[in-house]
């Protein structure tokens, strides 16, 4: 909790120092409102104020929680590499879409795969691929505020990009969603899905270069289920009891329509973050959830830009933890806090058995999200008891072997940097000080173990992703960031510290702490090609905070 406040408190010092430097959009701090600014030409304000919605005045609980459809597979397709072999086939359409995201509210213009957002819950099951084709049926224009500067996005590319990434996924380098290789309004493109890799909670979502941040936010994002017959051997709440639940926040007018906040400066309209005064679940203002008093599964995803949570019950009730980024954990873990950065997931065990006839809301420290409301009778004739209660649930969810230190063949070692112009104010981010388009400088060999050791010169946590594989904690050491910048000095000020519990299976991203080393060991395992690492505060992978690697096949021996 102490890091992530002073991860948003020094941002905010930052941009407080921006305000006073140039005309910008004051950045305000999480859960307050500010008036929209005229948009500027010059001096000259070109049109009036355009008036905010103001959340607090809002009706709370009136609308229920929307549930992503699940999208079913009717049709196949031949496996692009396998001949004779037959796979399921899925098109998922990315379109505009009008969206209801509270009752009292107009209508919402969102982009959508499909026809609402966050986009369908696609199903797979682990040795079974699948094909997806991805088609962008966008408008040519975008509803948000491009910034040209940045790498990717200069006025010689087409406004309206898409490129889908399934995160977490492991799949051959053409079908991972690279930045560069989008796709315009009127093409497709068809990604294959080998899914040899074990059930968890993912999530697909553009990636698209220099705009990425606009397209997630205009709602380009969706679930990602694995599934595995070893997870299905535990008996797992499923079907209504399984509930996929995505967290957002944004700012919208009063009208009802999504507003992206800018610098002020039109030419260069980039922020470095966004934190929304509206906190959305499923795509809906404060909704309410009907459940039985039982035993149910929630599926949590942290989508949005920049914002990180730290998630409770109002009542204080606890809730257990089953997976994270990339699966199951060893064992569940009791809480009755859980914080996640942009990108991260958790599976959560939530037992309403003893709180029939109840409300009370899922909230993000004091900002209320959704209410839960717990009905006073079971109708499941087979009711599935909490861990601690039923054998249903053991002790050992799945056996997760630590790395040693010992397997791996190298340590790299990167900076995270802020860096701010002293003339222009104008801040950019960059991994080991390089940029997205200089020469790629990782090469992992195929099927060897790295340690990457991530060292946080900044006031912020970021959560930093890596594509293709998923990898281990292996802890967190403070160090004074002022010996390190001035020296290349390693001054430890504290001990090294294990993964928290909740963090101790195998995850895909990972909250770097401020001021901190972070370690983690990763086996590069599954293709030879070209993938990206970057931090998922979407505004800081736009500015230059995403880097190439490529993963190299091993020589062969003579």
């Amino acid at each position: 909790m102490a890091t992530a406040a002073a991860g948003q408190t020094g941002l905010l010092g930052n941009l407080a120092l921006l305000a006073q430097q140039q005309t910008s959009t004051p950045m305000p701090a999480p859960g307050m409102v500010y008036e929209a600014p005229a948009p500027v030409a010059g001096n000259q304000t070109t049109t009036p104020p355009r008036p905010w919605l103001h959340p607090e005045h809002l009706a709370r609980f009136v609308d229920p929680l929307p549930i992503p459809q699940t999208l079913r597979s009717t049709e196949t397709k031949p496996h692009p590499h396998l001949p004779g072999v037959q796979i399921p086939y899925h098109r998922v359409v990315m379109r505009r879409v009008e969206t209801k995201v509270h009752r009292n509210l107009p209508e919402t213009s969102v982009w959508s795969y499909g026809s609402s957002a966050p986009g369908p819950t696609i199903e797979a099951h682990k040795g079974q691929p699948l094909l997806i084709e991805w088609v962008n049926n966008l408008p040519t224009q975008h509803f948000l505020p491009i910034d040209h500067t940045l790498h990717g996005a200069g006025k010689d590319q087409p406004d309206v990009r898409t490129a889908v990434h399934v995160h977490g996924a492991v799949v051959p380098p053409e079908s991972d969603g690279y930045p560069e290789d989008w796709q315009t309004p009127g093409q497709s493109i068809t990604a294959l899905y080998p899914m040899n890799q074990d059930a968890a909670t993912l999530w697909y979502h553009d990636h698209a270069m220099g705009i990425e941040r606009l397209n997630q936010y205009a709602g380009l994002f969706g679930f990602f289920l694995v599934r595995d017959e070893a997870e299905d051997a535990l008996n797992l709440p499923h079907g209504k009891y399984e509930i996929p639940l995505a967290i957002c926040d944004r700012f919208f007018y009063a009208d009802g329509q999504l507003h992206y906040p800018d610098s002020g400066d039109p030419a260069a309209p980039w922020v470095p973050e966004i934190y929304g005064d509206v906190i959305l679940a499923n795509g809906a203002i404060f909704p309410y959830l009907a459940v039985e008093p039982r035993l149910y599964r929630v599926r949590l995803l942290n989508s949005s830009n920049s914002r990180a949570y730290l998630f409770s019950l109002s009542n204080g009730h606890t809730f257990h933890q089953i997976g994270s980024d990339q699966g199951l954990l060893a064992a569940p873990v009791e809480l009755k806090e859980l914080m996640l950065s942009p990108a991260e997931r958790a599976d959560l065990l939530i037992d309403f058995s003893s709180l029939a006839s109840t409300e009370f809301t899922l909230q993000d420290q004091k900002l209320t999200i959704l209410q839960f409301r717990v009905n006073g009778t079971e109708t499941s004739a087979n009711p599935i008891k909490a861990p601690q209660q039923s054998p249903q649930f053991p002790a050992i969810l799945r056996t997760i072997d630590r790395i040693p230190e010992s397997a791996a063949v190298r340590t790299r070692t990167f900076t995270l940097n802020e860096y701010m112009h002293p003339q222009s104010r104008i801040m950019l981010m960059l991994l080991n000080g390089q940029y997205w388009h200089e020469p790629v400088t990782e090469k992992p060999v195929l099927n060897t173990t790295e340690i990457w050791s991530l060292v946080n010169t900044t006031q912020d946590i970021h959560p930093i992703h890596l594509h293709l594989v998923r990898f281990q904690i292996l802890d967190r050491r403070p160090f004074d960031v002022d010996d390190y910048l001035n020296y290349k000095n390693f001054h430890y000020m504290g001990d090294a510290a294990p993964p928290e519990p909740n963090e101790r299976g195998w995850k895909d991203t990972v909250k770097a702490h401020p001021e901190t080393v972070t370690r983690i060991i990763i086996p590069f395992q599954g293709y030879a090609g070209r993938y990206v690492w970057h931090c998922h505060l979407l505004e800081h992978a736009a500015n230059e905070m995403m880097r190439p690697f490529e993963v190299v096949a091993a020589p062969k021996s003579t």
